[in-house]
């Protein structure tokens, strides 16, 4: 990764960090956060690179819709559904119920 790559994934993660227990955001909203919209899919490569980061909430990220696209990374067939719902979000068919509800919006932090 280049100096610029690791700036950014370091940026993702110190939003990611701040979202509350029992809520969920997107890729898009931190892209936004991070004053660059378009990068919702560099955020989505800053959440795969994060696996053995245990202090960064990763399973908290969702797609735009609450659909759980990055599922795969996480050890186990449902941890990432399991780690929701012990938060208290309910999720059916890799979907959060009441995604409204759940959303958090970052501040624009940068």
């Amino acid at each position: 990764m280049t100096e610029q790559t690791d700036n950014f994934f370091s940026k993702v993660y110190v939003i990611v960090k701040q979202i509350p227990y029992g809520k969920v955001t997107s890729f898009g909203a931190i892209a936004k956060a991070l004053g660059a919209a378009r990068s919702a899919r560099m955020v989505g490569w800053a959440m795969n690179a994060c696996h053995n980061m245990d202090e960064v909430p990763a399973h908290r990220v969702v797609n735009r819709k609450g659909l759980l696209t990055g599922k795969h990374h996480f050890d186990g067939t449902n941890l990432m559904q399991q780690l929701l719902e012990n938060e208290g979000i309910k999720v059916v068919d890799n979907q959060i119920v009441d995604f409204k509800k759940h959303f958090w919006e970052p501040e624009i932090c940068f």
